[in-house]
């Protein structure tokens, strides 16, 4: 069986450096952080008291009001960047055929802030059971791409996929096998996640995960950086459409970039820490490229998964040079982070469309806040550190992986 080809007909970005695509990416080439300190909850107590939050962002600006108030915020975020990407990607939904019109989406918690107040306020009460009847809708993880699809009338598979920090990732490979195989036209694809909350910074904390660079929070994201402490966490959503090239070109569609390939592996090493010398991603990057059908010395750039957390950085680097050989030296690598924080189930999706704009605008955006040297890793490796460059790029790999040792890779192609 031939496969179908697939491409990125539509873009849309709701992040803590810009609520639109345009403004994401002028964000990202500017080298602006989003850090800043939390305006959410007092964090007075809290060993971290900044994050990257959305700025300048009301759902009711973009949502019904009474329909805000039935989203956790997760979902919201969902619903605003799916809105933008069906626009720009200038689908017809009157003439499109709804039954090959997917949504697959990525979430790697969903409605934490949901659940955290019902069982505050269960707590906080005498014994009564007294919940909000959109408890549970509000909550479960599955619920975005649900109202995307009610919204829209899309009735082809639609789906949550789970995976920690590479949910949208892995998401976006299901939707491209799903194109491939033939059995949808077009596919919404994406992740979002709002963790920015009492209990999603009270337990990265307490897991030791975060940054606690309270003096200077703009510059606590330094993937890469020998000071590096920790991640940021950020909180947003991205959405790319995914549609086969027949049916995108038959309707005049702009095209953005194919995708040509997705690698999936596991670390099957320890629940929140990499395996050291890099093995499963290693193997995430080759299966990667071995679905595409190509070389390592075709990539030009790679999106990192870059947390800046201590071992994760060295580690993939060091699986980057191990595929990639003396090419590595060669190709721009970066990690986004710096600027958007940890955006968890949605930074697959958000570092995947920095990835398709670096190969539309030929620039790669830069690995912002690197001031100290990291003798463990590699120094012909090019970091992209602290200025954006120039370059025709062809092909492009984002990388994304999870607690649980959940490691997926898309690979990203200028269209031919």
């Amino acid at each position: 069986m031939e496969l179908k080809r697939v491409v990125v007909t539509g873009l849309g970005a709701l992040t803590p450096i810009g609520n639109t695509k345009d403004e994401y990416w002028e964000g990202l080439i500017s080298g602006k952080s989003g850090a800043a300190p939390i305006t959410y909850f007092d964090t007075e107590k809290f060993k971290t008291k900044f994050a990257c939050e959305l700025k300048n962002f009301n759902a009711t600006d973009f949502l019904d009001r009474k329909e805000a108030r039935k989203m956790d915020r997760f979902t919201q975020y969902a619903m605003v960047a799916s809105d933008e990407a069906i626009a720009d990607a200038k689908l017809n939904l009157d003439e499109v055929n709804k039954l090959r019109v997917g949504v697959i989406w990525g979430a790697g918690i969903g409605g934490l802030e949901t659940f955290q107040n019902e069982v505050l306020n269960f707590a906080s009460g005498d014994g009564t059971p007294r919940f909000n009847p959109f408890f549970i809708p509000k909550m479960i993880a599955d619920i975005a791409p649900g109202n995307i699809s009610i919204k829209n009338g899309f009735m082809g598979p639609n789906y949550t996929t789970v995976s920690a920090c590479a949910s949208s990732a892995n998401a976006m490979i299901d939707a491209l096998n799903y194109i491939r195989l033939g059995h949808c036209d077009v596919i919404v694809t994406g992740g979002s996640e709002a963790a920015v909350t009492i209990a999603g910074m009270g337990g990265f904390n307490a897991m030791h995960a975060l940054s606690t660079r309270n003096d200077s929070p703009e510059t606590a994201s330094r993937p890469f950086d020998g000071t590096r402490d920790g991640f940021v966490l950020g909180e947003g959503a991205g959405a790319i459409i995914l549609e086969e090239y027949e049916h995108a070109k038959a309707r005049g569609a702009k095209i953005y970039a194919e995708v040509v390939g997705g690698g999936m592996s596991s670390d099957a090493h320890h629940m929140t820490a990499p395996h050291p010398d890099g093995i499963g991603v290693m193997a995430v990057m080759r299966n990667c490229l071995e679905n595409a059908g190509m070389k390592p010395e075709e990539v030009d750039h790679i999106n990192t998964h870059g947390t800046s957390t201590p071992l994760g950085d060295v580690a993939e680097l060091k699986a980057i040079t191990e595929v990639f050989g003396d090419h590595a030296k060669h190709i721009n690598i970066n990690s986004t982070k710096s600027m958007t924080g940890h955006l968890l189930g949605a930074a697959g999706a958000i570092e995947s469309i920095a990835s398709i704009l670096a190969i539309e605008h030929g620039i790669i955006p830069p690995t912002i806040n690197h001031e100290v040297v990291d003798e463990n890793i590699d120094s012909k490796l090019n970091l992209t550190l602290n200025k954006a460059e120039k370059r025709d790029v062809k092909v492009a790999m984002s990388n994304t992986f999870g607690f649980g040792g959940h490691n997926a890779c898309v690979l990203f192609k200028k269209i031919d």
